[in-house]
């Protein structure tokens, strides 16, 4: 059971590099090409909306790049 467990994590993991990478590609596409995919667009989206949030958004912000910090 803590095998497989240990397997699903691990395979969670790699998806999340695999879309980490995917979003640094998009990015670099979007800054070459003129941003076909709309990456640059949705990031611009969600940090517009951390800012409408004003100290709350600030302050997820925060909290998920510490979480993030610490794996």
């Amino acid at each position: 059971m803590l095998k497989g467990l240990q397997n699903i994590n691990e395979w969670l993991g790699q998806l999340t590099d695999l879309a980490k990478m995917l979003v640094v590609i998009g990015i670099i596409v979007g800054i070459l090409f003129d941003d076909f995919f709309g990456v640059i667009a949705g990031l611009g989206r969600i940090m517009a909306q951390f800012g409408d949030a004003g100290f709350a958004g600030i302050l997820s912000l925060a909290i998920l790049v510490m979480w993030y910090d610490k794996k």
